[in-house]
């Protein structure tokens, strides 16, 4: 992945999070043309709207807490723009995008990674020079 560059979220980005910390085998979902998995202790996040579940480990080393119940991405990430269409496998099952979206990983070796759409990743990371 040669044009994959280093980005930060923008601080005014918050999201609003919970911690499932119940004794449960978990859920499935679908969201974003696949299955999703979700594990006790994972969270379940809204970011701005759009409610999804994060894996406790990479929230763990990817959020900060602002206030109780609010995080904002402290983690840089590493991400380049997709040329064609495909999907990517993500720590909750897999994710469908398209020519144009950007392909984010948390890990700088590409693990972790996440698909997300133009025009939200413009609005949510900038370049971290």
């Amino acid at each position: 992945m040669s044009d994959r560059k280093r980005y930060r979220r923008k601080p005014s980005q918050p999201i609003v999070a919970v911690q499932l910390k119940l004794d449960t085998d978990g859920f499935k979902y679908h969201k974003w043309g696949g299955e999703q998995r979700c594990k006790a202790n994972d969270w379940l996040v809204d970011n701005g709207g759009e409610v999804y579940t994060v894996d406790a480990e990479s929230f763990a080393r990817t959020y900060t807490a602002l206030t109780l119940g609010t995080y904002v991405k402290t983690s840089r990430v590493w991400a380049e723009r997709a040329v064609s269409a495909g999907r990517v496998t993500t720590n909750e099952g897999s994710t469908g995008y398209e020519a144009g979206d950007w392909l984010v990983s948390n890990g700088e070796d590409g693990s972790d990674a996440y698909s997300i759409s133009a025009e939200k990743f413009e609005k949510l990371y900038e370049l971290d020079e």
